[in-house]
């Protein structure tokens, strides 16, 4: 029996477990795989092998499923042999910050002092990279002193418009910045709306925020977190925990088993869980992450957090958890692990956390063996979701690790080379954002980037232009050897 001589929905199983290359050569073959692979064949591939990136959403509304699955496959192959494009995205700003990113699936923002950078995501016909459109700039506070920079900043729901940003400043208030478009020139604007004083932090430092679905979580600098639904019919409803200890950052997720997760200075618990119970803090944490089971834990820090790339060998599951260390070294932790169902003490400090609970061990841990600085940034995604970026605390290097293969690690430096942290990185499927103290920056592995993908930059001091494509000279190395 030939295979076309079974019913099409068979055959139709049979293309789920076929690989690009295989999907390509039996839509030569006849008319019947032909018409079968372009109806269903690349649909299903694209479902069971996802690239999630939100720079690509509108180009990818009107992509055919053959081209979008051509632009995934060449930028996977460019990050199998680390190709890319290196870009800043604008030019230095006038003194140094300590910059942020946000992105949903119409713009990137970058946060530097008070004001913010809107860049729009356009589209493309052809599979190479769709542009980036710089939209305006929007100062936040007609003060311009320290107290008014923006610490932290995220996206929060607005019925799919992509348009309202939530943003923590220096002096400890929130505020809600709208981005609207002006109906006569239909150039951006901005509405800014602060926050009541019971939602800010004031007087401390607004040190990150996190939503994810209705919920929008804040932290501040002093360990204090205040979780909120935002939706307007409950707007006053408020749950707090206070970690009493100088704190970082937070990582929220909303699917299955919700739970929130705390980056900060504590010698107890560097890396904490809580879940979240009908929108309320768990009255102790789920769990504790540290460094070493064999060891003691030692005194540290985690300043980035983030979930698991979909293809990590662990699964697609929200319940493992990336973290970057004071020590330079990212850690895996699975929150599924049977050190979980442990009983936590009730001899606690005064922050809330036990002080006898086994911390889980990580899964795995991954470092840059030539540097030894802090990782204050971590992402994922990257060619076949299955990668890692890490933003180091000097010399603005971001690492990237193959999670299947982590001793294939490797770094580079940002455009400029600016003597800087990367102080936030988003990583994409064939993108990666980056932000240091004096500008932003991004790595394009897709297809096809012209001199158009980005904004165009007059040179400066310590950016200098590839001949043979549209990007600058970055150094890079690997973390086994040299390139």
């Amino acid at each position: 029996m030939l295979l076309s001589d079974l019913p099409n929905d068979i055959i139709i199983i049979v293309l789920r477990n076929l690989p690009v290359s295989d999907l390509g050569a039996l839509s030569r073959t006849s008319r019947l795989f032909y018409h079968l692979v372009n109806t269903y064949g690349w649909q299903i591939h694209i479902r069971c092998n996802p690239r999630p990136s939100f720079s690509l959403t509108k180009a990818r509304e009107i992509w055919q499923p053959r081209i979008r699955l051509q632009y995934d496959t060449l930028s996977d192959r460019s990050w199998s042999t680390s190709h890319f494009v290196a870009r800043p995205i604008s030019h230095p700003w006038p003194r140094k910050q300590q910059s942020t990113l946000a992105i949903n699936n119409t713009r990137l923002i970058v946060a530097a002092g008070n004001t913010i950078y809107s860049y729009a995501f356009g589209t493309s016909r052809a599979s190479g990279s769709p542009p980036l459109l710089f939209e305006g700039s929007f100062s936040l506070h007609e003060e311009r002193n320290s107290q008014w920079d923006i610490t932290a900043l995220t996206f929060v729901r607005d019925n799919g418009e992509g348009k309202t940003l939530l943003c923590g400043f220096r002096n400890g208030t929130l505020a809600r910045v709208v981005l609207v478009k002006e109906d006569a020139s239909n150039k951006l604007a901005c509405r800014i709306d602060m926050e009541a004083d019971l939602y800010s932090h004031i007087p401390d430092v607004v040190e990150s925020i996190s939503a994810s679905g209705s919920l929008c979580l804040s932290l501040s600098s002093r360990g204090q977190a205040r979780m909120r639904n935002i939706q307007p019919t409950s707007y006053t409803s408020i749950s707090e925990v206070d970690l009493a200890t100088r704190s970082w950052t937070t990582y929220m997720s909303d699917e299955s088993s919700p739970y929130v997760a705390f980056g900060s200075s504590s010698k107890i618990a560097p890396l904490s869980v809580y879940s979240i119970l009908e929108g309320n803090f768990s009255s102790t944490p789920t769990a504790i992450l540290g460094m070493k089971s064999s060891q003691p834990m030692s005194h540290s820090a985690v300043y980035g957090i983030c979930r698991s790339p979909l293809s990590s060998p662990w699964g697609a599951s929200p319940q493992i958890l990336i973290s970057g260390w004071f020590d330079g070294v990212v850690r895996v932790h699975d929150l599924r692990s049977s050190l979980l169902t442990e009983h936590l003490s009730d001899n606690s400090n005064s922050s809330g956390i036990s002080t006898s609970a086994a911390p889980l061990r990580p899964v795995m841990s991954l470092n840059d063996p030539w540097s030894i600085e802090p990782i204050y940034s971590v992402s994922s995604g990257g060619g076949a979701c299955s990668h890692l970026a890490a933003g180091s605390a000097r010399h603005s290097v971001v690492s990237f690790w193959d999670i299947r293969y982590p001793k294939s690690g490797w770094s580079v430096y940002a455009p400029g080379n600016d003597p800087s942290p990367v102080y936030s990185v988003v990583l994409e499927s064939s993108r990666v954002f980056g932000a240091t103290d004096s500008r932003p920056f991004v790595y394009d592995f897709g297809p096809n980037v012209t001199h158009d993908t980005y904004p165009q930059l007059t040179p400066s001091p310590g950016l200098k232009p590839r001949r043979s494509v549209p990007g600058y000279y970055v150094t890079r190395y690997s973390h086994g050897h040299a390139f």
